[in-house]
């Protein structure tokens, strides 16, 4: 085992601001659109009890045995790899799976910091009530006018980014620390309100029976590996965020009980999401659309109409630039965590490096949007490219690789080690993660390629 107590970056103060932190990577843009989306148009409730069981079986699983090797480590996923991979007699290059997951997180915060811009443009434009009794044409133009302006759209990219890096230069507990213990329960709170909100919009037995009706006729193969996928993508793994947060973590606290805290918390913001978002689209008969379309043009459309829909679209906006920013520290913690071990860096410098580079590979992916819409690859621009790559091919590869290192490379009294699980509960885990993981995940990516 390592002799290293904790990580030379400092460790979580308790056990609840890892939750806090571990939550706050898990739950972004993505619990706030996707996941009711995909459960209104897969079966509902019936999809909610098969992704539900994805989390148990394959998330949660995965999750137990990135945060352990990140403890186990104390190091960031590269140097954590390349070190347990010696501890277990094994081949160092195995560090390439820490790299993978570094260069996973870095590309995907790239365009999420592009993303989570627009939020914040949106918190703007609500400020000023530019939704209020504006028109489907209006909402669009809206819309529209910030895709085509480069300027507007590196302004927002630039300011997310300038407040991530403010955050993680600080460290562990005087940066994400503080951060997430303030963004966390706030999200919470302000999701609760719209929740609330919602409840008295008139919309919200459709609402309800939109996310929760069984409908199995719905529910296919497709609709399960969706399940999978989802499951795996929404708890933040393979991309070494859960991996270094990991490395921070005490150790007289427990991983596993630890794990299902977190994924229950992330499936509890995902339901509430969708309850608080779709009792609002049909009291104002609205199409129940997806991704960016349901967040910048169709909520912004039932806000403007809605009695008190300017302040609760405000809330909405900043609640996503929250969700973000909990996720965007996460990203790049890993990149940061390297280049202090690695290159002789202190902590502002570093970040202001990693920050530097994904500033300015983010302004590629606001030209996507204009200037170099034309420009692509495969048939795809850069956005479309590296979510694409990211999301449906590096992800998926590793937490299938994190799974194979965990239950077939580590030493199994190593492992028991770090998880202090009682026999029984060890031997679960130890099946799952060997045979019930990776090839869940294998089915998953075979269905990316179009094979399944």
């Amino acid at each position: 085992m390592t002799d290293k107590s904790q990580s030379i970056h400092g460790q979580w103060s308790s056990r609840f601001t890892f939750i806090l932190a571990a939550t706050g990577s898990a739950v972004g843009l993505g619990n706030i659109w996707k996941f009711p989306y995909i459960t209104g148009e897969n079966g509902g409730g019936a999809f909610v009890m098969v992704y539900l069981m994805c989390i148990l079986g394959l998330g949660i699983p995965i999750m137990i045995a990135e945060i352990m090797l990140g403890r186990r480590g104390r190091q960031s996923p590269i140097n954590t790899m390349r070190s347990l991979a010696t501890e277990a007699g094994s081949d160092p290059r195995w560090q390439y799976l820490g790299w993978a997951g570094m260069i996973a997180g870095f590309l995907i915060l790239a365009y999420y910091s592009v993303i989570a811009g627009w939020a914040m443009a949106y918190i703007v434009k609500d400020f000023f009530g530019s939704f209020i009794n504006s028109d489907a044409m209006e909402i669009q133009r809206l819309f529209d006018n910030l895709m085509a302006s480069p300027f507007q759209q590196i302004f927002w990219h630039t300011a997310f980014l300038i407040i991530t890096m403010l955050c993680v230069m600080r460290g562990v507990q005087n940066g994400l620390e503080k951060a997430v213990r303030f963004l966390m329960p706030t999200l919470f709170v302000i999701l609760m309100l719209l929740v609330a909100y919602a409840m008295s919009s008139g919309g919200y037995e459709q609402g309800m029976a939109f996310l929760f009706h069984a409908d199995f006729s719905k529910l296919t193969a497709d609709s399960i590996l969706t399940a999978m996928g989802h499951a795996f993508f929404t708890l933040s793994l393979g991309m070494g965020a859960i991996m270094v947060y990991g490395s921070y973590l005490p150790n007289n606290v427990s991983i596993a009980k630890t794990t299902f805290f977190i994924a229950g918390a992330d499936t509890v913001v995902a339901l509430l999401a969708g309850i608080a978002i779709f009792p609002l689209v049909f009291a104002n008969n609205l199409e129940a659309g997806s991704g960016p379309g349901l967040i910048f043009q169709t909520l912004p459309l039932a806000f403007g109409h809605m009695t008190g829909g300017w302040l609760f679209g405000l809330l909405f906006f900043i609640l996503l630039f929250f969700a973000a920013l909990s996720s965007s520290i996460s990203l790049i913690e890993p990149a940061v965590a390297w280049l202090v071990e690695n290159n002789n860096m202190d902590r502002p410098t570093a970040s202001l490096w990693a920050g530097a580079a994904c500033w300015v590979l983010g302004i590629g992916v606001v030209f996507s949007f204009n200037i170099w819409s034309d420009l692509k690859l495969f048939d795809k621009n850069l956005f479309e490219l590296l979510d694409y790559l990211t999301a449906n091919m590096m992800l998926p590869l590793g937490g299938m690789a994190i799974a194979i290192f965990a239950g077939w490379i580590m030493q199994p009294k190593d492992a028991e080690e770090e998880l202090e699980l009682p026999a029984q509960g060890f031997q679960i885990w130890q099946f799952l993660i060997k045979y019930v993981s990776p090839a869940a995940v294998f089915l998953v990516f075979l269905h990316v390629l179009g094979v399944l």
